[in-house]
């Protein structure tokens, strides 16, 4: 069993002054933090989402919103190793079970190809690639003399 991991649990409840307890924000619910860059041709979103993959994520678009979703359970167990020549079942010292969910929504402008929108996630980084319309040129109009 790791003692450790106890001394900071215990000491993770605790205000800044020590003595009263806080509430931990980063163990009741995670939020992503996002950058997004305007550049010439397109949009990039970028979201950090350190420990999920691909599948764990989940991107909609609707109506110019682009949201995006997570919902993952994870299961991190410590035992007591099996007794060999008793042959009994472990048991379970700690067993600690997690679930994240976020969801996020962002209104797109409106020069965005939705059809052409991309995404890959690469080293705990989503990024979403909104490729932007062309803008289309004032064109002149000939008059003609009556």
């Amino acid at each position: 069993m790791n003692e450790l991991a106890l001394f900071n649990d215990l000491f993770d409840g605790l205000g800044d002054d020590g003595f009263m307890p806080a509430f931990n924000y980063k163990k009741a619910f995670v939020t992503p933090k996002v950058d997004v860059k305007e550049q010439k041709d397109a949009y990039i979103l970028e979201m950090d989402i350190p420990g999920k993959t691909e599948k764990d994520v989940n991107i909609e678009f609707h109506r110019n919103v682009l949201t995006i979703s997570s919902e993952k359970k994870s299961e991190k167990e410590e035992k007591k190793e099996e007794k060999a020549e008793a042959k009994e079942p472990a048991e379970y010292l700690i067993k600690e079970r997690s679930y994240s969910k976020f969801s996020r929504s962002f209104t797109v402008p409106e020069d965005v190809e939705n059809d052409k929108i991309s995404a890959k996630v690469e080293n705990g980084v989503l990024k979403v690639v909104m490729p932007r319309k062309a803008l289309e040129q004032p064109r002149r109009i000939a008059i003609t003399a009556a």
